[in-house]
């Protein structure tokens, strides 16, 4: 591998009636200058054209199949469709739109992929308004292009100068963990929305722009540009941004009394020295490394990176890339040595949990706690589970019964979240809801207060349950 850390760019190339500038534009990116070490693949997709763009796609491919893979939709569906073929296609760890019309210079390449490459960036866009030099067209459209831009700003709290540009380059990682449904040139501010509430690590680069008039074949027109202004709006506050599990996480942030109460149920079984598995984003993290050493785990290289920019600087503060189904990565448990092993709302990710019990065992020193937290009761088993990757929820002494199958000492069991259960089977068992919302998780944090008290003299069972058990010390 390079070692920038990436091993081959992938450039996305939607193209409707492009006879003119389509071998054109291909032969340039073929030319563009890469970093040493990175390869390159050129998806092509067909949007049904109705001139030779088919037939000299065909001809490309033949010329070079190692590089270059085309595909044709099956009617005309529009640009943001394209680019989706094209993304599932990919197999590229890095990514960049490309038009077909030469109106941007894949020369440019490595600009654009710079801050990406130096380990800066997840994102970056190539702005056209900020010194290059550029091609002078039509007033009217810079204006509106312009007030989109603002208007997506002010709502996303982002400070683009162009959010309409063509050129967006992103790691796989993140330009596949967006779901896109625009199907014309709403994929432009759909992508803008997106990046931004997924917190991706954003970056702007000066671009040279050939633009087209629309003599020469340029295919957006004034209408798209009114109706940008709806998919703004519709992407920043009424569509899916990420998948389930990180939506949740999000909203979660919102809650911070909410994460105070889960952190102090499992507090005086912790320790000083604490390893959580399933770290996230931090919602948990904030409190347990306060005033302790801390090893941070999870398994997507986005959340590690993210908690390494919170923490990595603390010298108590360890972050590992820890994939629980990987017995090989509790080696890092075992450098640790932990008094304690957090974690909580991951379990029932893993299908095989007996396997994570049995590595732990292993692993940690003798008298060292587990701490777990899972939901509980098949009867809440909802469609919104099943978006979140939970293979079940817990029945009545199920994990305590696979805690001790391990070799662990259970020392505790109890239920977390009596309000909860009632809202969940509410929402989304009953009313079959598929995510949480911000809104909804700032309304259940304002009342945690009360819901404490609930929990504390309402008998019942709870959303969790949770279970503390230690390793025995051997005689």
């Amino acid at each position: 591998m390079a070692k920038h850390g990436f091993r081959k760019l992938s450039v996305l190339m939607a193209a409707y009636n492009e006879q003119a500038t389509l071998r054109e534009c291909v032969a340039a990116v073929m030319q563009s200058p890469l970093a040493d070490g990175l390869e390159r693949e050129i998806v092509l997709v067909d949007d049904c054209s109705t001139d030779s763009t088919w037939q000299i796609m065909q001809e490309l491919v033949a010329d070079h199949p190692a590089s270059i893979q085309v595909h044709r939709q099956p009617v005309n569906m529009g640009k943001g469709a394209a680019i989706r073929r094209a993304i599932e296609c990919m197999s590229g760890d890095l990514a960049i739109l490309q038009d077909a019309d030469l109106e941007y210079d894949p020369a440019e390449y490595s600009r654009m992929l710079a801050p990406i490459l130096d380990g800066r960036a997840d994102v970056v866009f190539g702005s056209r308004f900020t010194g290059a030099e550029r091609r002078v067209l039509y007033f009217w459209h810079s204006v509106l292009n312009k007030a989109l831009t603002l208007l997506s700003n002010m709502l996303n709290d982002t400070n683009w100068t162009d959010m309409e540009t063509c050129y967006k380059a992103f790691t796989a990682n993140a330009i596949k963990a967006i779901p896109l449904y625009s199907n014309r040139f709403g994929i432009e501010p759909e992508i803008a929305a997106k990046v931004a509430r997924n917190r991706f690590r954003m970056y702007e680069v000066p671009i040279t722009y050939n633009g087209r008039g629309y003599d020469e074949g340029k295919k957006i027109g004034w209408r798209d540009g009114v109706a940008a202004i709806w998919f703004i709006f519709k992407y920043r506050f009424f569509s899916s941004y990420s998948d389930a599990g990180k939506s949740t996480l999000d909203a979660l942030e919102q809650a911070p009394k909410f994460n105070r109460w889960m952190y102090d149920s499992i507090k005086p079984w912790l320790g000083q020295r604490v390893a959580e598995l399933g770290s996230g984003q931090g919602n948990l993290s904030a409190f347990i490394v306060n005033g302790r050493s801390a090893l941070l785990t999870d398994y997507r290289d986005d959340y590690c990176q993210r908690l390494s920019h919170k923490w990595g600087v603390r010298r108590d503060v360890s972050v590992a890339r820890l994939d629980m189904t990987r017995s090989e990565d509790y080696a890092a448990i075992e450098a640790f040595a932990p008094d304690s092993v957090v974690f909580l709302n991951v379990l029932e990710h893993i299908e095989d949990d007996r396997a994570v019990l049995r590595n732990l065992y292993g692993r940690i020193p003798a008298g060292g706690r587990l701490v777990v937290l899972v939901p509980y009761d098949m009867k809440l088993y909802s469609q919104f589970d099943e978006d979140l990757g939970h293979y079940r929820r817990y029945g009545k002494g199920e994990l305590e019964e696979k805690v001790k199958e391990a070799g662990f000492l259970v020392e505790r069991r109890f239920f977390f979240n009596k309000p909860g259960r009632l809202a969940w089977y509410l929402f989304n068992t009953l009313g079959k809801r598929r995510a949480l919302s911000s809104a909804q998780l700032k309304l259940y944090s304002f009342l945690t207060p009360l819901f404490r008290v609930w929990d504390k003299i309402v008998p019942g069972v709870g959303l969790s349950i949770v279970v503390v058990a230690r390793k025995p010390i051997s005689s």
